[in-house]
């Protein structure tokens, strides 16, 4: 009965956002506003971790199922995939390519201000 509480949360969290997501004048995904959701209700305890904890733990174990749908949607599309498959295997991999130098030069800038707001606490 625990785990469907927790699905529950998680699931009545991602209505909220549909419906917000819909009510907004410009395009947000929904998504999105669900895990920002979670994270403010997370952070202002108005949901304790405890209480989704279980459900978030077995979904993020198997993340990899969540990928099937797309895989198979893309193998039964391949006919219209393959005659522009070199610019998608580009665009794969220079968005990728972006993506791990932005991440680290953020991971790097974040360590720099921890090791500085660090510096200035120890300093006073």
């Amino acid at each position: 009965m625990k785990i469907v509480k927790q699905l529950a949360i998680l699931l009545l969290l991602c209505f909220i956002s549909e419906i917000i997501s819909k009510l907004l004048p410009f395009t947000f995904p929904s998504g999105v506003i669900g895990m920002l959701l979670l994270l403010l209700l997370l952070l202002t305890k108005i949901i304790p971790v405890n209480a989704v904890e279980d459900v978030c733990t077995f979904l993020t174990k198997n993340l990899s199922l969540f990928f099937l749908p797309a895989t198979v949607q893309i193998v039964e599309q391949f006919d219209v995939i393959k005659e522009h498959l070199l610019p998608i295997i580009i665009i794969i991999m220079v968005s990728t390519m972006l993506t791990f130098g932005v991440t680290a030069l953020t991971v790097t800038l974040c360590m720099k201000a921890q090791n500085r707001i660090r510096g200035k606490k120890n300093a006073a």
